[in-house]
């Protein structure tokens, strides 16, 4: 199939030259760009949100038929809410678990039958009605309604609020509180702290396909330890009292109900004596008579499926994974109607996919080879076909895949090569949307057939005269993509950006943008971020290298820096660093290095470390004492404080700051932020004053972990990054 052309034949006008400014201001340069995109249960059309021209970071509700015309809005979010509605800290906290920092409508959901479409907005709840476009509002509460969803069959919609979970029909009548005893440390149909920061796990209830029982957890806090929280915000201060465990200590105890709607009846399910271990996955049976749950041992190294009979609470572990290192969850188990199920593993040294029995019992290994699969995406089971998204041909690009799992053979690609992929399978029949992107071809979304045609486009985004970067993309840089060799043999992909404008006879500047920590790819031949386009304009090469220990590789490439974070990703990035210094329009004398969240620590450790090669660093929002980080993360890598005292000492960040130099560290955090607790950022500030160390220092009032993606505070982290390293490198 063809992929639309980056460029029209046309040539573009002289370039403008890409302002920060520019970046924050709408319409956004990306152009236009469907999120949440879902294909109606009835296939007849695909939903998607998309941000207004005026101002971007506000979505509406969009839709498309798939028979073809042009898509139009569902629903305005602006004709339902003012849009100025403070959310309750709940929501706060969990839109930055989601990392969703839009407004407007930022996420709806379908109905089996395709009847509704359940739409939160501002904390109360929409329904939209599909037979007649009717938009309904359900609720009208002082509190939000949180974690939203339609029944299967939709006669309900279900909620959370004030830490207890609610059903209402749709049909009216009044709300039903299935939980009434959530206060203080307790709470109903929630996912705690780490289930949404660190498990990918965002709710803490399940209908099952009959809609006559929900699965629910309850989740007890009150064994972990309270960590005041100072959140200075531009009015003023206010003290949060958050339950935050941090590695080493006490989790939330979580247990599982199911309550029988129509008796009322509440069954616990029986997840052992053991309390401290991680309810990590919960799903129906296609039949709604099994109850599966994932339950993780503490240490992350042991995984259980365990198939539970909802209606006594009893279950047998059918599938158990173990790893010296750690098990890495994900969202690949699928129940299949003929009660068999998929499951993805990393046994083999690369994640596959395996077949397995009702009981437990291995069928067979479904793909193989050495690359992984990054996600089973669907599954199409009148053909018995699997749909999977993943890198064969090189770690940099990523296409979707279809392979059977009743008789498997080599994976069919139903996607071109030459980019970045992503997709969504709708339920039945194999048709999915998906999203393909480019260096040179932003966002696109179309739907897609079963077997790969493009059947319509939702947002072709062509980038030509009229799309908001089109002004820029006369000059717009093309990223060099190559590798170098680790310590230990691996080979590590880099990628290079020059300056607008290159001259090869010149020796220019560079900027390491790190990551560096586990989860995370940074380089692959997909459309550039808009926010790293300044330092090309402002005279920067720009360098990524994904170290060992990030995402897409082989699990040993992942597990490199087991119970040693801050040793060898850091040691990659400065074999990285000796590549960069010695390329021929470089000087190597003006070498910088920047980072958010991981990438500041790693920024951290790399401005400390013997003999650096770099001049300047920016370490935005950085763990400098993996003790202070919470205990899904930290212990999956590092494992208990009082178990691993060397790597924890090793890599606390005060240990090395007799080689870092003076006026040589910028310092950044959010003075509201949730996740890498300020207290990072304060312990180093005064250890660099104690050892009178000067540095340069930004706080952001008001702003959680992703102040650098906020629409308020974004514009003043990149003129403040390209300030300081134009002081640092350039001495202007």
């Amino acid at each position: 199939m063809a992929i639309t052309a980056c460029l029209a034949l046309s040539s573009p006008v002289l370039a403008e030259k890409l302002t920060p400014e520019r970046i924050f201001a709408d319409p956004a340069l990306n152009g236009p760009t469907a999120k949440g995109v879902a294909l109606s249960p009835d296939g007849k059309r695909v939903t998607y949100l998309k941000g207004k021209a005026e101002a971007a970071n506000v979505q509406d509700l969009w839709a498309a038929d798939v028979k073809g015309g042009e898509p139009y809005r569902l629903i305005d979010s602006a004709a339902l809410s003012s849009g100025g509605k403070e959310l309750s800290e709940a929501e706060k906290a969990r839109r930055e678990r989601a990392r969703v920092s839009a407004r407007g409508i930022v996420e709806y959901s379908w109905d089996e039958e395709g009847r509704f479409i359940l739409v939160p907005l501002d904390g109360d709840l929409y329904l939209d009605s599909v037979a007649d476009g009717k938009v309904t509002r359900l609720t009208e509460t002082p509190g939000d309604e949180v974690d939203a969803k339609v029944s299967p069959k939709g006669g309900f919609v279900s909620y959370v609020r004030d830490q207890n979970l609610y059903i209402k029909p749709v049909a009216g009548g009044p709300e039903k509180a299935l939980t009434t005893q959530g206060k203080d440390a307790l709470s109903f149909g929630t996912a705690e702290f780490v289930a949404q920061e660190e498990m990918d796990r965002f709710t803490g209830y399940w209908w099952n396909p009959g809609e006559t029982s929900i699965a629910y957890t309850r989740v007890d806090e009150s064994g972990v330890d309270v960590i005041p929280r100072t959140d200075i915000g531009p009015g003023g201060a206010t003290v949060v009292e958050q339950r935050y465990p941090r590695a080493g200590r006490p989790n939330a105890v979580v247990d599982l109900f199911v309550q029988d709607l129509a008796t009322g009846k509440v069954v616990q399910i029986d997840l052992g004596p053991n309390k401290d271990i991680y309810v990590a996955r919960v799903d129906w049976s296609a039949d709604g008579k099994t109850l599966y749950v994932q339950q993780q041992t503490r240490d992350q190294k042991n995984l259980e499926l365990i198939a539970y009979d909802p209606a006594q609470g009893t279950g047998k572990t059918i599938l158990t994974e173990t790893d010296a290192h750690w098990i890495e969850l994900s969202d690949d188990f699928k129940p299949l109607k003929d009660g068999s199920f998929l499951w993805s593993s990393e046994k083999s040294g690369y994640k596959h996919l395996y077949h397995y029995a009702a009981s437990g019992t291995l069928i067979a290994q479904v793909t193989k080879g050495d690359w992984p699969v990054n996600a089973l995406e669907g599954v199409d089971e009148a053909r018995k076909v699997a749909i999977f998204s993943a890198s064969i041909d090189t770690p940099l690009e990523r296409r979707i895949y279809e392979v059977s799992y009743a008789k498997p053979a080599t994976p069919k690609a139903l996607t071109p090569a030459g980019g970045w992929w992503t997709a969504k399978v709708a339920e039945t029949g194999g048709a999915f949307t998906a999203g393909y992107s480019d260096p040179k071809t932003p966002p696109q979304m179309a739907l897609y057939d079963a077997t790969g045609k493009r059947v319509r486009w939702i947002e072709e985004n062509r980038l030509a005269q009229g799309h908001p970067y089109w002004p820029y993309a006369a000059t717009l840089p093309a990223p060099e993509f190559g590798t170098l060799t680790a310590a230990d043999g691996e080979v590590l992909h880099y990628e290079i950006l020059k300056p607008v404008g290159f001259d090869p006879a010149k020796k220019y500047p560079a900027i390491v943008s790190v990551y560096g920590g586990p989860h995370a790819q940074t380089v692959s031949r997909s459309w550039q971020k808009v926010g790293e386009r300044p330092y090309l304009e402002d005279g920067y090469v720009v360098f990524k290298l994904d170290n060992r220990g990030s995402a897409n590789r082989s699990a040993k490439f992942k597990r490199a820096l087991d119970r040693r974070m801050g040793t060898v990703e850091v040691e990659d990035q400065l074999v990285g660093a000796k590549f960069l210094a010695g390329l021929p329009y470089v000087d190597a004398d003006k070498l910088g290095v920047m980072g958010w969240s991981y990438g500041g620590f790693m920024t951290l450790m790399l401005m400390t470390a013997p003999d650096t090669p770099f001049k300047a660093g920016a370490a935005g929002a950085p763990p400098t004492e993996w003790g202070l980080y919470d205990t899904h993360y930290t212990e999956q890598f590092m494992g208990k404080p009082d178990e691993n005292k060397d790597g924890y000492t090793q890599s606390d960040v005060l240990n090395r700051l007799k080689n870092l130099k003076p006026n040589s560290l910028l310092l950044l955090h959010g003075m509201a932020d949730d996740n890498v607790i300020f207290e990072n950022s304060t312990r180093l500030i005064a250890a660099m004053q104690k050892n009178a160390i000067p540095f340069e220092m930004m706080l952001y009032p008001g702003e959680r972990h992703s102040a650098p993606g906020s629409k308020t505070k974004g514009l003043h982290v990149l003129k403040t990054h390209l300030a300081f390293f134009d002081r640092q490198l350039k001495g202007q």
